[in-house]
This record gives C-alpha cells, structure tokens and sequence, in this order.
C-alpha cells in the first residue's frame, strides 16, 4: 500500500512504470541468490547496472540501497525462523553469539573503508582500483569454493559445531573487518566470507547462511547513509522497484535453503561462491 502511495505522488506515474517495472524481476533475482547464500546481491547488481552506464559510485551507492530492502527483509524471515523455530536447538544457538562479535568488526570496516584517512581512501573503488580488486576477490572466491566442493564430497557430518571457541570469535573479527571494507567498494564480500568460515568449520550450513544474511543487513544500513548524504549516487527510480523485488525475494530465499538436503545445500553454495569468483575474473 505504502509503494502504490508512492507510486501515485509521481509526476508520470504509468511512465515511470512501464520504463522502471522490469527492475523489479531484478530485484526478486538477486534477493533470492543473495539470501539463500548470505553473499549480498551486489554481484547480480553491480555488472547488470555497469552494463546500463551507471557510473561506479551510482553502481555501489544503488546496490546497498537495493540491499537495504531485500537483505533486510531476508534477515527478519531468518531471524523469525530461529526464534520460533531453531532456538531450542543446540546447534542454532550460537546464531545470536556470532552476529554480536561479527556485526561490529563488519560495520568497523565499513565505515573505515568510507571515512578512513586520505591514505586509506586512495585504494578505494572511486579511485580507479575496482578492477584490481574484482581480480582478487574473484580469484579469493574461486579457491573458497573449490575449498566447499572438496569438503562437500567428504563424509556427511553425524552433528553439527554448536559451540564458538576463542579461534572462532577472533576470525569472526578479522573475516568481519576486511570483508566490511571489500563490501564498501564492492558491494559484497563480508556475507560469503563469513558463511564460508562456518560452513568449512563445521557449523549447522543453514544457521551459517542465516547469520551471513542477517550481517549483511546490518552492514548495508551502516553503508547506506554515507551514499544518502555525501555520494548522493542512488537512482530512486530503480530503487523503488527493485527495492520491491528484492524485498520478495528476501521473504522467499529462505525456503529455497531449506528445500535442499545439507550436502546439496553446500553443493548450491559452493556453486554461487563460484559463479560470483567468475564475474570478478576479466573474463570478457
């Protein structure tokens, strides 16, 4: 009702919709693949909208917007389904734990990576190093996916880890920074990098994929004000209905997860975290 309202305050409210309304197949696309992973949807988004002519900060400011909508949505189904569902199990209740040791490493890095010191903010994607960073995070995705099919042909765990040791809480830290600062410039990276420690560590693969989503929410609202105030980069326009999309995509990723078995789920997983190392490979 709220997104009609809107939709009708338009100055050319049925132009805007015929020219804008295919963003919205986007939106459910990329907030399916992102949530069912916890890898953020910036890998769908940003080389569909590199391909439009979008320029690199509208690129990146756009996509976090995007995932404001349809991360969110996803992390509220996850959070949802571990409250009424998955609480009592042990297995699960190392959910809350992790997201209190990684949510502030991630937003650290973030906002580091956007407000860092000149030095710092010579490396970022603004500054022309984008490809040399899409090179290394591609390269770094195809060998933690190789890493997930070589564990998913191994023996099927009996149970899961239910417990995070001293190890765990400090990787949890340092994963969390370094991929906050990957997702200030990309758009993603903090998602897939922490779903991929839990998962070769050998926690529940559906709790990793649940905490990797509801990080990324939080590391997308921390991102966003930055590009509201000072960028000023976003196309509402297509915000408004890919925002639509991704937010029922959002609701939906979570019953993709659990239709598979474990070992087909790392399969699905292995196989996206290969798919996002591919598109940062200067293939073409």
């Amino acid at each position: 009702m709220l997104w009609g309202a809107l939709l009708s305050l338009q100055t050319a409210p049925l132009q805007l919709f015929t020219e804008y309304s295919p963003f919205t197949l986007l939106g459910v696309l990329g907030a399916v693949f992102a949530n069912a992973t916890g890898a953020g949807g910036g890998v769908v988004f940003v080389p569909f909208f590199n391909q439009l002519g979008f320029t690199p900060v509208s690129i990146v400011a756009t996509s976090f917007a995007i995932q404001c909508c349809g991360m969110t949505a996803g992390a509220l189904t996850w959070w949802g389904y571990y409250r009424k569902e998955k609480a009592p199990d042990a297995e699960w209740k190392m959910l809350p734990v992790s997201l209190l040791v990684a949510v502030p490493a991630s937003l650290s890095g973030i906002w580091l990576a956007q407000f860092g010191t000149r030095a710092f903010a010579q490396l970022s994607f603004l500054q022309g190093k984008v490809d040399d960073i899409h090179l290394g995070f591609g390269v770094f995705s195809i060998i933690l996916s190789l890493a997930l099919f070589a564990t998913s042909l191994m023996k099927a765990r009996p149970t899961y880890r239910s417990t995070l040791k001293g190890v765990d809480a400090v990787s949890l830290v340092i994963i969390g920074c370094i991929g906050g600062v990957l997702t200030a410039w990309l758009s993603v990276g903090v998602g897939e990098m922490v779903a991929v420690y839990l998962i070769l560590r050998g926690f529940n693969i559906a709790m990793s994929i649940a905490i990797a989503v509801i990080l990324t929410a939080f590391t997308v609202w921390g991102a966003i004000p930055h590009h509201i105030i000072n960028t000023m980069a976003i196309d509402w326009s297509v915000l408004m209905f890919a925002g639509l999309g991704a937010i029922i995509g959002g609701m939906i990723a979570k019953y993709v997860v659990l239709a598979f078995s474990p070992v087909k789920l790392k399969l699905f997983f292995a196989s996206w975290v290969m798919i996002m190392g591919l598109a940062g490979l200067p293939l073409f």
